[in-house]
């Protein structure tokens, strides 16, 4: 079946692919539309599977509530380079499967792998689809997901990605009041990254460590040298009330005003709603964090590709 320039183009736009390899297919598929698709999806299988051992620390961090079902997501989704960040086909998508986790409440990323992405093919699928199009490897690190009253933010861009979920009583529940507090609180979690929500979720071992770090910093002063345990121990103590404002969200000096704490802010903010709320968990991705970070050699790219 022969076929012609406009069905090349028509195979591109149905695919992002290239006008070559879509010509290429159509070839080999004999003109036929739908075996074209399916041969550049089994090609893109196998340049996915190339793809996927290239490391993958760029991309970007989505956060959103949907209202209407009191649900909110925040995810991240990886790719090789920040170009591809910008590129609105992978924003869409990372959009499109952050509603996938909404609508469906994966156990974790695989689970979510294998969920329906638009009625036709799963999220695996629609991934591999994507690292074909875009021509880099894609991956799905994490996500979280919050039900009831939850506020998300977003900062640069996509570089970090904060929820803030509340519990509060129905006259604060959804009011203006609990939206702005919860972006203030979201905001600060952003720049000062808390390890935890106040001094009562500090795990045990934590602050154990912390102890024993802060012993040894004060015995490491010769001015403390001939202090006995007793006294360098109400030292620890007092000292661990640092370790709480600098680590835990609520017990932090407010950014937007220092004479408070966030938990104080949050009160104001309640009393403001006309009932109860407060913040009961959270979660902040900061793109990236953790992996290793591509190295680049530009000056070897072009080399290579002039050979």
């Amino acid at each position: 079946m022969a076929f012609t320039a406009q069905d090349v183009k028509d195979l591109r736009e149905k695919t992002g692919v290239g006008m070559m390899d879509c010509k290429k297919a159509l070839t080999e598929a004999d003109g036929d539309m739908e075996k074209a698709i399916d041969l550049l999806r089994e090609k893109g299988l196998a340049a996915a599977a190339k793809k996927a051992t290239r490391i993958a620390a760029e991309g970007m961090v989505y956060a959103v509530v949907d209202e209407a079902k009191k649900v909110g997501v925040v995810v991240e989704v990886n790719a090789e380079t920040d170009f591809v960040a910008k590129n609105a086909d992978f924003q869409n998508f990372v959009k499109d499967v952050a509603a996938v986790i909404i609508d469906h409440n994966p156990a974790d990323v695989e689970a979510l792998l294998a969920l329906s992405f638009d009625g036709k093919q799963s999220v695996a699928d629609a991934l591999r689809d994507k690292i074909l199009v875009i021509g880099e490897n894609l991956s799905i690190r994490r996500f979280a997901r919050y039900e009831g009253d939850c506020v998300a933010y977003v900062h640069g861009g996509g570089r970090i990605g904060v929820l803030v979920s509340f519990e509060a009583d129905g006259a604060a529940s959804g009011s203006d009041a609990l939206k702005e507090c919860g972006k203030d609180v979201a905001m600060q979690i952003a720049a000062l990254n808390a390890s935890y929500l106040d001094k009562s979720t500090v795990p045990a071992e934590a602050l154990e460590k912390e102890k024993e770090i802060l012993v040894a910093q004060i015995k490491n002063d010769p001015k403390n040298a001939s202090k006995p345990e007793n006294i360098i121990q109400k030292m620890v103590d007092g000292r661990i009330g640092k370790f709480y404002e600098n680590s835990c969200l609520l017990q932090q000096a407010y950014v937007k005003n220092g004479d408070i704490t966030v938990g104080q802010y949050v009160d104001d903010m309640a009393k403001q709603a006309g009932g109860s709320m407060k913040v009961v968990d959270f979660v902040r991705f900061e793109k990236g964090e953790g992996l290793q970070k591509r190295e680049d050699n530009f000056a070897e790219e072009v080399a290579s590709m002039m050979k």
